[in-house]
């Protein structure tokens, strides 16, 4: 899968010697030069220009790929060696022509199918675990078993995410605020159905009824949304899809409570979009397990 790369640059130079392979960063903006300076055994150019003031160096690169040097802009390599959009970078242009972001009926069809089956099969494989874990909710703090919040989907459409209560029924009494860390709001019995994922289970149920898939980014609530769309640029194109009971940015970064999080986020759930398909779900499916089992990401 994708390797990590803090930052995108402008120029990278391949040197090989003997055995050893390195990578070596220029950063070149001097356009006129730029074919004498790859002169030097460089092996790709990656173009990060502004799109209102840069002047793309046709000539110059247009030489470099004569010459059989690969020529990448920079959203483009950021995005092969990541695993994630970088959206503070993103060119409108990009977005609209790279490739990807393509979802045929057939295959909306397929996973909508695939949803149906799955959904079913675990509600009736997990229905005695579900049963158990609404008695020992109802019988360790007061409230109902089930929690309904509401949240945005496919289209900026609202409807009802299930899961089992893991706070205290006044948990919002102060209004909607994040999960933090060792939250004081959360019960004995709810900070261990968190840590396994259980208390997502009734969310099978909002598979089942159309609302969510398996795999998507995960659904978030309005009074979020509104903030965040208000800071970071593109946030909106989250809900072109519907979301999901886990996701790449949910196996790749874990849980967010602040903006920044929420923007790295961003940038795992764009690539999802841009990237999707049945093996990169059944991918996700299986980090995600993983996941579960690790106990990582939980709040």
């Amino acid at each position: 899968m994708p390797r990590r790369l803090t930052q995108a640059p402008r120029l990278v130079e391949t040197v090989t010697s003997g055995e050893v392979l390195t990578m070596r960063t220029r950063i070149q903006t001097d356009y006129e030069s730029l074919p004498r300076f790859c002169e030097r055994r460089v092996d790709r150019v990656i173009v990060a220009l502004d799109e209102k003031r840069g002047k793309l160096p046709v000539r110059s690169l247009m030489e470099l790929r004569l010459r059989g040097i690969e020529v990448e802009d920079a959203t483009t390599f950021f995005e092969r060696v990541s695993g994630k959009i970088a959206v503070e970078t993103m060119l409108p242009s990009w977005l609209i022509f790279s490739e990807g972001f393509r979802s045929s009926q057939l295959r909306r069809a397929i996973k909508r199918l695939i949803d149906l089956l799955a959904s079913v099969v675990l509600l009736v494989l997990t229905a005695p675990l579900m049963m158990l874990t609404a008695l020992a909710v109802k019988a360790t703090s007061r409230g109902p078993a089930l929690y309904r919040q509401s949240r945005l989907g496919l289209n900026g459409q609202e409807f009802q995410l299930l899961k089992f209560r893991s706070m205290r029924q006044d948990a919002e009494s102060g209004g909607p605020s994040w999960a933090t860390r060792n939250d004081p709001r959360v019960t004995a019995i709810g900070r261990f159905l968190r840590l396994v994922r259980i208390d997502e289970l009734p969310q099978l149920l909002n598979v089942l009824r159309g609302e969510m898939s398996f795999v998507g980014p995960r659904p978030e609530r309005a009074h979020f949304v509104r903030q965040l769309a208000m800071k970071i640029p593109y946030y909106g194109l989250r809900m072109t899809v519907r979301p999901g009971l886990t996701g790449w940015a949910q196996v790749r970064y874990g849980y967010g409570a602040t903006d920044e999080d929420a923007l790295e986020k961003l940038k795992y759930d764009l690539y999802y979009i841009k990237n999707a398909s049945a093996l990169f779900d059944l991918w996700i499916m299986v980090k995600t397990i993983r996941v579960v089992l690790a106990g990582s990401g939980a709040r």
